[in-house]
């Protein structure tokens, strides 16, 4: 049996236009919720060992929220995910300057980002379909880049999220999906166990931005190949901990051959049994812990506290645009951006 897709009326923007909810729902029973506008996943309820339903995402139930202070809550982001140091890159000889939206740096595709504007939605089959032109110097960014998103939920609990992307001149690209998960449905995130496939990660200065180099894992905090609490060691006197407030870093994926899919992470709650797996065909995961929630934000009757979430988001590594040693972000016309990734939910038992 195929899932099924519902629109609905949400809320209306400011200029008076319409923002739809789509709901996808399986046979399993598990539900997602997704707006056109952000692309935003607001909700996302599956069961636990007991076959009792949560709302495993961190969100809101209304859109001015959104609107306003998000960190990003459920949402698409570009056109480049994570930080562009400084707002500047130099592309064939071109230096091009972007608005700084993170200290002194350009975070997630500036404001707004693709997080904040209304895509064009259709539903194909069991699909979401999302579309959004960026028009040529966007946020700073050259060429008009046209993009895609799929979005479907399968018989196997598994939510599919899938983007290609053209432009008609040489850009930056770097896509994600910027889902908070919190498996107990409430409270902290640092008895979930973690695991991260990845030998190495990025290292940051004091700024969140790449120092240019990778870094072992082994015998560090940020080892996470074997199942870890996510809270054993977030607090350790370590200078990278230091710098993200926890962890805000991206890891080097072990990967397969090329364009293929690896596991990149799995997360376990022990209380309810839930499990998610992150399957991605990017090189590097960005794990956040939530370290700049502070209470200050609540919606769907929570309180978002600190470290009440935590986020995997699949992507190339952040500041690739000023690292030449960092895989290519640089999107050409006549080349096709595409890459998938999988959010799989089930339960231990």
């Amino acid at each position: 049996m195929h899932s099924a897709i519902e629109r609905s009326p949400f809320a209306r923007l400011p200029d008076g236009s319409q923002v739809n909810v789509f709901t996808l729902a399986n046979a399993a029973g598990m539900i997602v919720r997704i707006l056109d506008f952000g692309g935003i996943i607001t909700e996302i309820h599956v069961p636990d060992r007991d076959g009792v339903f949560a709302d495993v995402a961190l969100g809101f139930d209304t859109l001015a929220p959104y609107l306003a202070d998000s960190p990003y809550f459920g949402a698409l982001i570009g056109r480049y995910g994570n930080r562009i140091a400084g707002g500047r890159f130099t592309l064939d000889g071109q230096a091009y300057t972007l608005p700084v939206n993170n200290g002194a740096n350009h975070l997630h595709g500036g404001v707004p980002g693709f997080d904040r504007v209304l895509w064009r939605s259709r539903i194909e089959h069991d699909t979401l379909v999302l579309e959004y032109r960026s028009a040529d110097g966007e946020q700073g960014y050259p060429g008009t880049l046209d993009v895609t998103v799929h979005y479907r939920l399968t018989a196997d609990n598994e939510i599919m999220v899938r983007f290609e992307a053209v432009t008609d001149r040489a850009t930056p690209v770097n896509l994600t999906q910027h889902s908070y998960f919190n498996l107990a449905g409430g409270g902290d995130i640092l008895g979930h166990a973690m695991t991260i496939d990845a030998d190495s990660f990025v290292p940051i200065d004091a700024g969140l931005v790449p120092l240019g180099s990778l870094a072992p894992v082994a015998g560090t905090p940020f080892d996470f190949r074997t199942p870890r609490p996510i809270g054993a060691r977030i607090d350790e006197a370590h200078a990278q901990l230091a710098h993200g407030s926890g962890y805000d870093h991206c890891f080097v994926l072990n990967r397969p051959a090329p364009g293929g899919m690896t596991r990149a992470a799995h997360v376990r709650e022990p209380m309810s049994g839930r499990v998610l797996e992150l399957f991605t065909q990017e090189p590097g995961v960005q794990f956040y812990s939530g370290n700049f929630l502070d209470g200050s934000l609540t919606g769907k009757g929570r309180t978002y506290a600190h470290r009440s979430g935590f986020c995997l988001e699949p992507q190339h590594f952040p500041d690739s645009p000023n690292q030449p040693g960092f895989p290519n972000t640089i999107l050409r016309p006549g080349q096709v951006y595409a890459t998938e990734s999988r959010l799989r939910f089930s339960v231990d038992r």
